[in-house]
């Protein structure tokens, strides 16, 4: 993500602050809304735990982490401050099955958002631009493409640009490995003997997700980053339902 931040700026000052502008919308609405939905699952299943933690709050404040907010900004994906919950005290259900549905609630929060943010796009109000399009290209290439830009361009380039961010911290969220939302989703939804397998190997969680991060991509000079290349026909295909374009082509 940094280097968008940068590919833009060389080339387009205006069109460098209206992305910055996107991030900073979708890192305080995404991470509120995710977290805040994670709190009111567990506040609709019977769980107060997240209320009297005060985290019953659209206040980003409430729920910024700092290296989730980081590494949003640097690499476009991350996280806020886990929600404390009881799952002992959730109703109707077993303790895997309501961590699993309030895991579920904060991926499901950002797709919301990312759908909201696609649909001007997709009724044709707005033009799509993904801000991907500056990156490894010369200035005079991103002067030339913004050149003959308007409010509809610059309006698509923020909504498809909070969209896009939507889609990751949703598709993020949901790798099944600790502490990410999608272990608790796959242990509350999987066979039992499967569920009880991927508990036994929740210490390697952040390990496995630092190397395909960092560990992988480093190694190889970035080269190979099997993360990236999990995600990337992802976030394309979400992009194309979201907004109706046949290719959205979302990395460039």
């Amino acid at each position: 993500m940094i280097f968008a931040y940068l590919d833009l700026l060389r080339g387009s000052e205006r069109a460098f602050f209206v992305f910055f502008g996107a991030a900073v919308t979708a890192l305080l609405v995404g991470i509120s809304f995710h977290e805040f939905s994670h709190a009111f699952a567990a506040e609709r299943l019977g769980d107060p735990t997240p209320r009297y933690r005060g985290r019953l709050t659209l206040n980003p404040f409430a729920h910024l982490d700092p290296m989730g907010t980081l590494l949003l900004f640097m690499a476009g994906f991350g996280w806020g401050k886990p929600v404390p919950v009881n799952p002992n005290l959730m109703r109707g259900t077993s303790p895997k099955a309501g961590m699993a549905t309030v895991a579920a609630a904060g991926p499901i929060s950002n797709l919301v958002i990312a759908g909201i943010a696609g649909l001007p796009i997709k009724l044709g109000v707005v033009d799509w631009h993904t801000p991907f399009f500056a990156i490894n290209k010369s200035p005079e290439y991103v002067k030339q493409v913004v050149a003959t830009w308007g409010v509809s361009d610059y309006l698509g380039l923020y909504l498809g640009s909070i969209m896009i961010f939507g889609i990751i911290l949703a598709l993020f969220n949901l790798v099944p490995l600790w502490p990410l939302d999608g272990y608790s989703v796959a242990v509350g939804i999987l066979p039992r003997d499967l569920s009880q397998e991927l508990e036994r190997l929740r210490l390697w969680g952040p390990p496995l997700l630092l190397l395909f991060l960092f560990g992988i991509p480093f190694l190889t000079g970035w080269r190979v980053n099997p993360f990236f290349d999990l995600l990337q026909p992802a976030v394309n295909g979400l992009a194309h339902l979201l907004t109706g374009v046949s290719d959205p082509n979302v990395f460039g």
